[in-house]
């Protein structure tokens, strides 16, 4: 009997479970509370105005502080994880969103709102970075590309969901309880996140040693364990690695050689604008269809969902792109959001009164604007040691939080001064410096033997 019993165990050890994809599901729901709770803000920017008697700026300089503190906590995270793992700092961040969520909610003064959305930003900080690290020891190399943007995918579910249900929530109570009401489902994730991730496959009781040798079978590190390359078959895209320089690069293994690095800060600058873009949008574009476009506030919750609807789809297909299409190549899904989204940006100075067309118009930017915004996380994980990869995601997403921080304060200042003409071509002159700058870094990928296509 105990001989059947210890089969039956050593079988189940031996299957390849897919646990995997459960962690990537808590990815998912935990950052797309966190997205929701820094999206609310948006909707309900138009009632804060009222309540407190602000301006444009004023309200440019609230949402940046979040950004502020979200970037000054990056690096800081990123030592900390790489150093004692996730999961402890992970939880208690995800509780202390939801703290400072309901903080919102209380304030009775504009110094107690921007307190509250400093706290946030410090609060949020590391979750980015945590998510990263796990996706980067729980995914293979050939899915990590696919598991990021369904991950960044989360950040845009949100903004998609939280426009009506925002809209729903004022008219029938009223804008604080917004704030209360979104500040609940974090404390339900953090236990969960508690309870199911671990900060290591091989730690997990519901991951198979089969899947625990899937998962380490092709990760960088292992290539240059005893100092020489592992040779592996790569579609062979001449053009393309041409294009975005691709070059056999050894992975950046100590601290000084990822600050060294001109592909780390160079992805960093990038993506500082490209985020820059996405939260000017998702602050400015409610109140630009109210005030500009007269819509209702349940029209402006629906069309104010299209482009994050679009960013879903967008990060989504750019993981599988980048994995299965360009054979986890980064930088042509970089380029291609990039340049895509100059044209979008400078269309929408065009933009029709029509819910609909509107909608579109917006959906479609959505769309390409994300089909390389999660690669540019992605990006430091084939050009990094496994050990230090949570330091180079952390100095990129510093860039990308002071980008935040930048983007929507300059959208405040321009609407004081100017119009809504100048604030989306300031939008298409970023993303164009983008495409500029991401011609000068390399694509890294190690040792590999091209197989003709």
């Amino acid at each position: 009997m105990q001989e059947a019993l210890g089969q039956k165990k050593q079988n189940v050890l031996e299957q390849k479970t897919r646990f995997r994809w459960v962690v990537l599901t808590m990815i998912f729901i935990v950052y797309m509370i966190a997205g929701a709770d820094r999206a609310n803000i948006g909707v309900v920017v138009p009632y804060i105005k009222e309540s407190f008697k602000l301006t444009n700026t004023d309200i440019g300089a609230m949402t940046s502080l979040f950004y502020i503190g979200y970037a000054l906590i990056q690096i800081p995270s990123g030592v900390i994880f790489g150093k004692y793992g996730v999961r402890k700092l992970y939880s208690l961040s995800i509780i202390l969103t939801s703290l400072a969520t309901f903080f919102m909610g209380v304030s009775t003064s504009i110094f107690h709102l921007k307190a509250a959305r400093v706290l946030l930003g410090f609060a949020e900080g590391p979750l980015n970075i945590g998510i990263v690290t796990i996706i980067n020891r729980w995914f293979p190399p050939q899915e990590k590309g696919t598991a990021t943007g369904i991950f960044m995918s989360s950040i845009k579910f949100a903004p998609a969901v939280v426009p009506p249900l925002c809209a729903f929530i004022i008219l029938v109570f009223g804008w604080r309880e917004v704030f209360y009401l979104f500040a609940i489902p974090g404390f339900i994730s953090a236990v969960l996140w508690w309870w199911l991730v671990k900060d290591n496959p091989k730690d997990s009781p519901y991951c198979s040693k089969a899947e625990v040798d899937y998962i380490t079978s092709g990760t960088v590190s292992s290539d240059f364990a005893d100092g020489t390359k592992v040779s592996r078959s790569v579609k062979s895209l001449k053009w393309i690695d041409k294009l975005i320089r691709a070059k056999d690069i050894k992975p950046l293994a100590t601290n000084r050689e990822v600050l060294r690095s001109w592909n780390v800060w160079g992805c960093a600058i990038g993506y500082f604008f490209m985020v820059g873009i996405t939260y000017a949008i998702m602050t400015w574009v409610p109140t630009y269809l109210v005030t500009v476009k007269k819509f209702s506030i349940m029209k402006m919750g629906f069309v104010a969902a299209a482009p994050w609807i679009g960013a879903m789809l967008g990060n989504i297909i750019g993981g599988w792109l980048s994995d299965k299409v360009f054979d986890k190549r980064r930088k042509p899904n970089m380029m291609l959001t990039s340049a895509s989204t100059v044209c979008m940006m400078y269309s929408l100075l065009y933009a029709p009164n029509d819910p609909f067309v509107l909608g579109s118009v917006l959906l479609l930017a959505g769309i390409l604007l994300n089909l390389g915004y999660s690669t540019f996380l992605v990006y430091p994980m084939g050009l990094v040691s496994k050990e230090k990869c949570p330091f180079a995601a952390s100095i990129i997403n510093t860039a990308g939080s002071l980008g935040g921080a930048f983007a929507p304060f300059v959208v405040g200042v321009l609407l004081d001064r100017f119009n809504w003409d100048m604030v989306f071509m300031f939008l298409a002159a970023s993303s164009l410096m983008t495409f500029f700058i991401l011609f000068t870094i390399n694509e890294p990928r190690e040792g590999y033997v091209e197989v003709e296509s």
